[in-house]
C-alpha cells in the first residue's frame, strides 16, 4: 500500500532503496493500531509458510524427490502439446 502511494507522489524517484527508507521511517511514525493490521497478516502468511514447509519437508524425508523433475517433464510435455497444438491449426489452416 504505502510503496503504491509513495510512487503516485513521488514518480521520479525510481529507487528501491528511497522507497524502502521512506516505508521505513512510516512504519516507525505509526502506532500498535496502525500496525496490527499489517501485522496480522504477517502473523497469517508465516503460519501459511510453516504448515507449507512443513509439508514439503515431510515430503523429502518420505523420498518424494524435490518435485523439481517432476515439473520439469510436466513442463516439457505442456510445451511439447502446445507445439504440436499450434502446428495442427496451421495444418487445418492450409486445407482450407
Amino acid at each position: 500500500e504505502f510503496r503504491k502511494s509513495f510512487k503516485e507522489r513521488y514518480p521520479d524517484v525510481k529507487g528501491v532503496t528511497a522507497v524502502g527508507k521512506a516505508c521505513g521511517d512510516k512504519w516507525k511514525e505509526m502506532t500498535k493500531e496502525e500496525k496490527a493490521p499489517y501485522v496480522d497478516m504477517a502473523t497469517r502468511k508465516r503460519a501459511e509458510y510453516d504448515k507449507t514447509i512443513a509439508a514439503y519437508n515431510q515430503k523429502i524425508s518420505a523420498g518424494g524427490g524435490s518435485g523439481e523433475e517432476e515439473a520439469t517433464a510436466e513442463e516439457s510435455e505442456k510445451s511439447k502439446s502446445e507445439v504440436n497444438d499450434d502446428d495442427d491449426e496451421s495444418e487445418e489452416e492450409d486445407e482450407d
